[in-house]
Parts: C-alpha cells; sequence; structure tokens
C-alpha cells in the first residue's frame, strides 16, 4: 500500500473526482477526512470507505466562509493527528459571457476556488515543513491555460491555483513538501451532468475524444501523494485526455 499510515485531507470529498480520490487513498492505506456541506453525502462515502476496508471520517465545512476554513484546518489536525496530504479539491463553477456573470456568482468562485485553498495551505503547510515532509495537491482544470467563451472567471480562478501551486512549491519544497497540480479535462460528475451533450462535445476535442472517469484522476493523485513523486514540485500534471497536445 503506498499510502500506509498517512493521514489526508480531502475537500470537496463527497462526489466527482473528491470522492474518487478520497477512495483511492483509503485503497492504498491512508486515514482519510473528507469534506463538504452535505452530511448525509459525506457520511455515505465513509460507510462505502469502510465497507471496503477502509479508514475515514467525514467533517461538515462551508468552504465559502473563512471562519470555517480555518475551523477545518483545526479540526482535520485534531481528528487524524496530523495532515500528511491535502488534496484543495473543492470548487464551484458558473459558465457564462462576461457580461452576463453576476457579482454573486463572481465571488463563490474566488471564495471557494481561490481563498479557501489559500488560507487552508497556509494552516496546515508549516506543520508539514516543519516535520520535513508533506504533499499538497491542488486540482486546477484544462481551461486555465487557455481561452474559452464563457469560462473566464472560472479559468481565471484555476489560474491562480497554477500559480499558487509553483510559489507554494518554492515556500515550501525546501523544507521537505511537495506541491503538485492536477489539470483534469471534461470529467463525467455529478457536477457536470448538466453539462449533457456539451461534456462529450468538449471532450472530442482532445485525442482521447471522451470524458474522463473521476477514477482516472484519483488515478493521478495517488502518484502525487506518495513517496514515487517525491521528485516532482511545482509541476501540474494534466489529465484532460490530451486537450494540452491539441
Amino acid at each position: 500500500m503506498r499510502l500506509a499510515g498517512k493521514t489526508a485531507l480531502v475537500t470537496g470529498g463527497t462526489s466527482g473526482i473528491g470522492r474518487a480520490t478520497a477512495e483511492a487513498f483509503a485503497r492504498e492505506g491512508a486515514y482519510v477526512a473528507i469534506t463538504g456541506r452535505d452530511e448525509a453525502r459525506g457520511q455515505e462515502v465513509v460507510a462505502a470507505i469502510t465497507a471496503a476496508g477502509g479508514r475515514a471520517t467525514f467533517i461538515r465545512a462551508d468552504l465559502a466562509a473563512l471562519a470555517e476554513v480555518r475551523r477545518l484546518g483545526q479540526q482535520a489536525t485534531a481528528t487524524l493527528g496530523r495532515v500528511d496530504i491535502l488534496v484543495n479539491n473543492a470548487g464551484v463553477f458558473t459558465f457564462a459571457p462576461t457580461e452576463a456573470l453576476d457579482e454573486a456568482a463572481y465571488d463563490a468562485m474566488m471564495a471557494t476556488n481561490v481563498k479557501a485553498p489559500f488560507f487552508l495551505t497556509a494552516a496546515l503547510a508549516p506543520a508539514m515543513a516543519e516535520r520535513g515532509t508533506g504533499k499538497i495537491i491542488n486540482i486546477t482544470t484544462m481551461v486555465a491555460y487557455f481561452g474559452m467563451p464563457a469560462a473566464s472567471a472560472y479559468g481565471a480562478s484555476k489560474a491562480a491555483m497554477d500559480l499558487l501551486t509553483k510559489a507554494w512549491a518554492a515556500e515550501y519544497g525546501p523544507r521537505g513538501v511537495n506541491v503538485n497540480a492536477i489539470s483534469p479535462g471534461p470529467v463525467r460528475t455529478e457536477g457536470t451532468a448538466a453539462m449533457g451533450e456539451g461534456l462529450d462535445q468538449l471532450a472530442s476535442l482532445a485525442p482521447a475524444g471522451r470524458p474522463a472517469r473521476p477514477e482516472e484522476i484519483a488515478a493521478a493523485a495517488v502518484y502525487l501523494a506518495s513517496e514515487e513523486s517525491d521528485f516532482v514540485h511545482g509541476a501540474t500534471l494534466a489529465v484532460d485526455g490530451g486537450r494540452v497536445a491539441a
């Protein structure tokens, strides 16, 4: 088991990429804390992980509120004993033309997608650095790296995470903390179901020609969380079906 004896906090772990990552970490031996806003969904994920022989706990938190972010950092540390692996996965998105995007939607994306991981990392990375070991994985998106109509604010929020990945690698890497990112392409999840055929059309532009399964993104997260990636710092791993090459 590649993560035996490790602890992990996965934000947005009640569905989609977050759930698949939490389940994959648990299969590899990690004790996983997942967070989300829905208690019932969180407990369902914990039950599924436990039934499969893993260890997991749920911590309810609304990452749009800074006080909740800080509480999460404290509670996760108290519950797990320490946090060895942090996956900044939670995110929200609204696709709309720039002139049609209202302030509330813009603020929600910036609060959840940028502010929350910034302050959660600030809460947990120093202890990792003090121990001389730790893994931080940021989930971005392929639209952080090229312009796509109706995705200006969402892409900008994730592009900020790409820069933070590099900055945190420079800041914490010399003290033993690996900070990297995963850039997924279209992924078939509960959150993207509303896109309907649009998801398939977007995915058709890449060499793979199809949306990813959440488990395919989780496999990359396991690699970045494991000792196999100890020499990887500040990298963004594109798991986008080849869109980066198209």
